[in-house]
């Protein structure tokens, strides 16, 4: 039995997209009507015949919706949530996918007043964005973390449960600000420095006669896979998730001290140690099968 009979999309992008496809692989008699803010992305969706209805606003997106899927950066999840609650019929669940969690609990709660809330994190996505960068397949295999409110309906929590389920994913249930700590370290974090070194390379260019991007390759060349993620959506995760953020950095900073203080006094010993102990997390990383073992991770250098 499915889940839901009527999903509705707000956000066509690379999330909203993946799910809209994932959803007429799997559950191809589920209902599927949507929204974007950008009408050329809203006409883009119509061209390629993502979803069943697209609608012009969000609110009527959701008029017969038995689950609504926010799929919108962070910093917008309270206006839009504003602008579909006159609309939302009172059964609905609303969920969303934004990757700082307790901050959007509260902007929801406040805006849906009596709606069942079901906040979501799919731990899964690439560099790209827009309707045509999605696939069906993006979230097999990968984490989708639900954190639901104490007192939240445990029916609700299983049918959003269930359906991530439908679409591959493995479930985690957890609480929103334990999320955002976890986060802060596996995905904020890594962004932050990616986003740094590539602008500090980018600074030297003038310096190094261009030869940083030339001869970018290995580390660097993956940095920038990173630091070409949607500026909108993780500036809006920067500030939503500062605190978590702000208090990982200050660790980051007092171990990379620690590091540089061990370069130049030549502690070797150090710098091993720290290197084997980093190469054990990457083996542990490949054998719950959260990335790829082969060599240069699977390219092709054809």
């Amino acid at each position: 039995m499915l889940p839901f009979a009527r999903v509705a999309i707000i956000g066509l992008g690379l999330i909203g997209s993946s799910i809209a496809r994932a959803v007429r692989q799997e559950m191809p008699t589920v209902r599927l009507s949507g929204h974007d803010a950008d009408p050329a992305v809203r006409a883009r969706a119509t061209a390629i015949d993502l979803l069943h209805d697209i609608a012009d606003t969000p609110g009527a997106a959701v008029l017969d919706a038995d689950l609504v899927i926010l799929c919108v950066p962070v910093g917008a999840m309270a206006s839009v949530a504003e602008q579909i609650a006159a609309d939302l019929p009172a059964d609905a669940i609303v969920s969303d996918v934004g990757s700082s969690k307790a901050g959007i609990a509260a902007a929801l709660a406040a805006a849906l007043p009596g709606q069942t809330v079901v906040p979501a994190h799919p731990v899964a996505g690439t560099e790209n964005s827009g309707p045509d960068a999605g696939f069906a397949t993006l979230f097999h295999g990968r984490w989708c973390i639900l954190t639901p409110a104490g007192d939240a309906d445990p029916a609700a929590v299983m049918r959003v449960s269930t359906f991530w389920e439908k679409l591959g994913a493995d479930i985690e249930i957890m609480d929103a600000r334990h999320h955002d700590l976890v986060l802060a370290v596996t995905s904020h974090l890594p962004h932050l420095i990616a986003y740094t070194i590539v602008g500090t390379a980018s600074d030297l260019e003038e310096v190094t006669q261009g030869e940083v991007i030339k001869y970018s390759a290995g580390g660097f060349r993956d940095f920038t896979r990173i630091a070409a993620s949607d500026p909108t959506m993780w500036r809006d995760v920067f500030l939503s998730n500062k605190e978590a953020v702000l208090e990982m950095l200050q660790r980051f900073s007092e171990d990379l001290t620690a590091l540089q203080r061990a370069i130049r006094w030549g502690d070797g010993d150090a710098l091993f140690d720290l290197f084997t102990r980093t190469r054990a997390i990457r083996r542990s990383i490949i054998e719950q099968g959260q990335d790829d073992a082969r060599t240069d991770f699977g390219r092709s250098h054809d």
